[in-house]
Order: structure tokens, then sequence, then C-alpha cells
């Protein structure tokens, strides 16, 4: 029987949110952010399994105020993050060991709002294909800028995706690229696609997202996500 996990990222400190929590932690709705994305894999039926990575001194109040205080049953381990965010995934696969897991999910705990079309499609795609990430055309023309600040070229549009998470992979074929990330100690990787397309010869398929699978960076976005939120609510 297959057995799914997801990792939800929560240790970064969102610095450009301008403010002194975290932005995983900040209120949404009545809720903190993370607490959302950890409820949509809640009910999100094929994962069974959830590990929450936080700031070492965060992983108290995410036991108390986030997995107990709001149901999330499926949270097996809550573990510290590191430095950065690959070493953070690194950590969440580790916890993971020993599971049995067929299909990860890596999720950034600041994407409040994952649904369940979107996770059904991404978990069809990886099974398919073994590795896949969530996101959507550009709406923008995109330019490349050189570093005197000029624009230096002007790529077809049609060609450019805007990746979101979650990001999903067989097992141990994210697991063997992150192990060998480590071990070749390179640290300039932005996301799990690029790890896994560095570090081995699978290719990773794009699956469609949401425009609404915002990522909660500014301001702005946690009131865009409120109203994503609430339009929802009603709709349900």
């Amino acid at each position: 029987m297959e057995y799914n996990s997801a990792i939800v990222l929560a240790a970064g400190r969102g610095r450009r949110m301008q403010s002194n929590i975290p932005k995983q932690y900040l209120p949404l709705c009545g809720r903190p952010v993370a607490a959302w994305a950890l409820e949509a894999f809640e009910h999100f039926e094929p994962v069974r399994n959830i590990v929450l990575v936080t700031a070492p001194e965060e992983i108290d109040y995410c036991r108390e105020e986030i997995v107990r205080k709001y149901g999330i049953s499926k949270v097996s381990r809550i573990v510290a993050g590191g430095a950065e965010r690959y070493l953070s995934v690194e950590r969440g696969l580790k916890a993971l060991e020993g599971s049995g897991t067929d299909y990860v999910f890596i999720h950034d705990g600041a994407r409040p709002l994952i649904d369940q079309e979107l996770l059904s499609r991404a978990l069809a795609c990886v099974r398919e294909c073994g590795a896949c990430v969530v996101g959507m055309p550009v709406k923008d023309t995109i330019k490349v800028v050189s570093e005197d600040g000029w624009a230096a070229a002007t790529p077809d549009r049609k060609t450019l995706w805007q990746v979101q998470t979650p990001q999903v992979f067989r097992y141990s074929l994210v697991k063997e690229a992150y192990r060998r990330l480590l071990e070749k100690q390179i640290g300039s990787v932005t996301d799990d696609a690029m790890v896994v397309e560095k570090m081995t010869d699978s290719r990773v398929r794009l699956v469609e997202g949401s425009y609404r699978n915002l990522k909660v960076t500014t301001p702005e976005d946690l009131e865009c996500a409120e109203i994503f939120l609430k339009k929802n609510q009603i709709s349900g």
C-alpha cells in the first residue's frame, strides 16, 4: 500500500515581512499562516504522515499552539531546521528514514492556500514521473538584468513558469539527491527541483498549481491571502 509523507518548512525568518513574528506564524483569519498549510495535508487522505521543520526555539510553540490546538494529528515529528532552506529540507528527509515513504511533498509553511485539487494533481504527476513541482505560467514579461541594472535579455514568456510548492518526489530519489548535495558541499540551490536536477539524471515535470497559491512574504501578500481564504470559506 502506498505511503506518502509531507515535509512542511516553517523555520524561516521572513525579513521582508517587517515583523518581529516569523511570517509563517502571523495570524491569518484567526490562526497562524502555517496552520492552514498543515491543515490542507491533514485533510488530504493520500498523505499519511507530516514532518514539521521549524526553528529550535519554536518547537514547543508549534507543538502546543498549532499541532495540538488545531488537531493536526498526522504530524509525527517536529524537528529543528538549519541555517538555510536546503539544510532544513535535508533534516526533514532524514526524519522520514525508516517510515517507508514512497512519495514526499515538500511545502513551504508560508503558502497557506494549497487545496485538495492541487495536491491531487501533484500526486498523479509524481506517480507518473517521479519528480514534479507545481507552478504557473508567468503573467508578466521577464527581463534578465545586468549587474549594473541594464536589461540584458528578454526570455520568451511562453517558456517561463513561476515555481511554487509543494514540490513532490519519489522519496528515494530526493533523499539521494540531497545526500550528494551535502557530500559535495554545494549550497547555492533555491529549490528542491534544482537539487534533483543538479545531483541526479532525473528530469522534473511542471504541473499546474494556482495563482492563488501565493507565498506570504510581504504585508501585501498577507492581505491577499486573507481575501482568498474568506472567499473560500464563503463558497465552502
